[in-house]
């Protein structure tokens, strides 16, 4: 079955040249071509078309609400837009309303079938223009949002306080006896503590110790 295409477009010139266009194409067919905004979404909901190309500066609404109306109740109809259009508002609200493909109305005939079929196939053809300023925006908000993002939270330390309080005791080279007289503890205790630490830390000397939670950001 040939593929169905409505086109939305008010300026007879452009819908006379949209129109020849689908029609000298053996597997596309003209199911209608209207000229408002309400034309369209009269169309759409009698003849559910395959593919809707549309203008965006329609006399009676914008053509984004058309585009909405496509994607809210005919979601296997692809929608291309046709338009004079190239600011970064129209192209974002278009594709944030359900527009699979956005053309500026340069393009010549050939490549208005080419994206009706390429839509047809899963593709999203854009303006090359459009594309790239597409891009540019992503990046933009991307690296705004990398600015804007906040600091991801430090990973929480495998010591207890007192453990910590112990290591930067012996960072500073305390030895056992003198970090249990500081800490009012016995040494026995102080070296409880010590293997616990080793253990957590995956290390067997003080040196190492003092490396591996230097590297951990925690001394």
């Amino acid at each position: 079955m040939p593929t169905k295409v409505l086109i939305v477009e008010d300026e007879p010139e452009f819908m006379r040249r949209f129109s020849n266009a689908v029609l000298n194409d053996p597997a596309l067919s003209l199911g209608a071509s209207v000229s408002t905004g309400r034309a369209g979404i009269a169309m759409l909901d009698l003849q559910t078309p395959d593919v809707l190309l549309v203008d965006l500066g329609l006399p009676d609404m914008d053509g984004v609400a058309v585009i909405a109306h496509a994607a809210r109740h005919h979601p296997a109809c692809d929608v291309l837009v046709v338009t004079m259009f190239a600011d970064d508002d129209h192209v974002v609200a278009s594709i944030e309303a359900g527009a699979s493909g956005y053309l500026l109305k340069d393009a010549s005939a050939e490549r208005i079938v080419a994206s009706i079929h390429e839509l047809r196939a899963g593709g999203a053809p854009i303006s090359p223009g459009i594309a790239r300023r597409v891009l540019e925006r992503f990046r933009t908000r991307s690296a705004m949002g990398a600015r804007t993002m906040p600091a991801a939270a430090p990973e929480p330390s495998p010591l207890t306080p007192r453990e910590s309080e112990l290591l930067r005791m012996i960072a500073k080279g305390f030895t056992f006896e003198t970090i249990g007289s500081l800490l009012d503890i016995s040494p026995h205790t102080v070296v409880a503590h010590v293997k616990k630490i080793y253990r957590k830390l995956a290390v067997h000397s003080r040196s190492e110790a003092v490396y591996e939670a230097g590297q951990l950001g925690l001394l």
